[in-house]
């Protein structure tokens, strides 16, 4: 069936048709845009923290039949989360600002000349 739909089909190499379409808006620049890497690792983060609830979720449907031994685990697995959470906060994951640019030492990249000028202010 889909070899006949090939066959039968019509043929078009028009450029248009060739050209990606979005909600009839016309494409401009490029698709590939870059993103810092602290996207990815506030994800990986996120989805570990997501995981975890799944598991609190199970532990809480099933709090009779685990008892006090089961509280105890899920006490020590929430204190494991939390350890790993300020340890998270210490080391920066959730920055969104580099410390150069806290402390006021950031220079802009399109200001070179500037920056020049400072530095050499600086020396004398």
């Amino acid at each position: 069936m889909l070899l006949c739909g090939y066959f039968l089909g019509g043929r078009s190499d028009l450029r248009i048709k060739n050209t990606p379409f979005e909600s009839g808006i016309e494409s401009v620049g490029n698709a590939r845009i870059r993103f810092s890497v602290k996207f990815y690792l506030i994800a990986m983060v996120f989805v570990i923290f997501d995981i975890e609830g799944i598991y609190l979720y199970v532990w809480a449907v099933s709090i009779r039949d685990v008892g006090w031994i089961g509280f105890s685990e899920v006490f020590i697995f929430i204190f494991v989360l939390l350890a790993s959470l300020i340890y998270l906060v210490r080391i920066g994951v959730f920055d969104w600002i580099d410390q150069s640019m806290r402390h006021g030492n950031y220079v802009d990249h399109f200001d070179i000349d500037t920056a020049k000028r400072l530095k050499n202010s600086r020396r004398k």
